[in-house]
């Protein structure tokens, strides 16, 4: 496979198998087995001593294809599909840790991934400690002589805290720990965290890679010698395998992926400005902004902030849920990097897996609201945010000392 000088053309064309018979779409292996030229070739499969098909939880040529070109998109080695995000976090720890390990997490992940770590890994041993990332004495001083993984996303999920991948990378090797990263909010296009030396990266494919809402998949990228156990142990004992047309879905997806990252950045940039210059709103999230503490690691870790940006109103719950409840243009859905906008409430939502104490420790408050700016013209996207703050009179949320609201 030849080699790219730019990301917008390995989208396109890496990892495709041009010895296909004169397709030049990705053929679509839609089959659960496949058929062996005789015994031999199929001991020699088994055994590894002979390259082809199996069975499609343990390889599909169209899987095989999102792979390679996902592996050449994050200048990995080796990429692991799975059939979710979680899939892949879960295929990314299992695979590192054992009974009585440790690791050390960031605050304020995907709630999911939140609840596996807090909630599903201690029932098998495995203990965490949750720290601001961006406190790397903090992260230091969570480090016990049993740690192994330091585990983080960034930007974060959903409050845009981008971390110091250089600085995290420094403290792990020194003190001989794996640093896996949740790069979903970026794509590879944006930021590739293995070029700063993390050991595993990983995507919601879910979201930008495939842009269109219609598939739930999952990535792990890294060196060949941890992508064995991810592919081998974990994907083929557990189980969580991508279908062959979910992957089929993506690589089509991901033609665009390029154009989209340009819109989706372009517009929520104009939306954060927007925002941050409004009475209504008190603070917006979003690394595109010089007012982010994150802004200074653009151009160096980051080649753009991204589609997904947060805001905190002037009011508080029963504000945030008006304000959602009155957008028309963006739908009230709990994903991100499709085309359409969509908006969602982190603290009923995606973050109601933590409590009320490590939501406040992870600074998501009752009114935050995640927007994940769609490809949607800008000024029917800015219109649609103008008439839903016109609606949030923090007076009308108000409670009189009678307990009842003040009209």
């Amino acid at each position: 496979m030849a080699a790219f000088k730019h990301q917008s053309t390995c989208v396109i064309h890496g990892g495709h198998d041009r010895t296909a018979p004169g397709s030049l779409a990705t053929p679509l292996y839609q089959s659960a087995t496949f058929v062996f030229p005789n015994c031999e070739s199929g001991g020699a499969r088994f055994a590894g001593e002979e390259s082809g098909p199996i069975y499609t939880r343990l390889g599909n040529p169209t899987t095989d294809e999102l792979e390679r070109r996902m592996a050449l998109l994050e200048g990995a080695e080796e990429a692991v599909a799975f059939g979710s995000g979680m899939g892949a976090v879960s295929g990314a720890l299992l695979s590192q840790l054992s009974c009585g390990d440790h690791l050390v997490a960031a605050i304020g992940l995907y709630g999911c991934t939140h609840a596996l770590i807090s909630e599903q890994l201690p029932r098998f041993g495995i203990e965490s400690t949750s720290v601001d990332f961006s406190d790397i004495h903090a992260v230091e001083a969570a480090i016990q002589p049993n740690t192994r993984v330091l585990y983080l996303e960034t930007p974060v999920n959903p409050h845009l805290a981008v971390y110091d991948l250089d600085a995290i990378v420094a403290l792990a090797r020194r003190k001989g720990l794996l640093t896996i990263v949740d790069n979903t909010f970026m794509t590879p296009l944006l930021q590739q965290p293995l070029r700063h030396g993390v050991d595993m990266v990983l995507h919601s494919a879910t979201k930008y890679l495939n842009g269109h809402g219609d598939v739930i998949a999952g990535v792990v990228c890294g060196r060949t010698e941890l992508m064995a156990p991810v592919r081998m142990a974990i994907r083929k004992d557990i189980g969580a395998v991508l279908s062959p047309h979910d992957a089929w879905l993506i690589l089509r997806g991901m033609k665009t992926l390029a154009l989209r990252m340009e819109r989706h950045n372009d517009n929520a940039m104009a939306v954060a400005h927007f925002l941050e210059a409004h009475p209504k709103v008190s603070r917006v999230y979003y690394p595109g902004l010089p007012s982010h503490p994150g802004h200074r690691l653009l151009g160096r870790q980051m080649r753009g902030a991204g589609g997904v940006l947060a805001l905190e109103l002037t009011g508080g719950y029963d504000t945030a849920v008006r304000f959602v409840n009155q957008l028309k243009l963006f739908s009230i859905a709990v994903s991100l990097g499709d085309a359409e906008s969509l908006v969602q409430h982190p603290a009923s939502m995606t973050h109601s897996p933590y409590s009320a104490e490590d939501r406040a420790a992870a600074g998501i408050s009752d009114n935050m609201v995640r927007l994940a700016v769609g490809l949607e013209h800008i000024e029917d996207i800015l219109a649609d945010l103008k008439q839903a703050l016109a609606t949030c009179d923090e007076t009308s949320n108000a409670v009189d000392l009678a307990g009842e609201e003040t009209p």
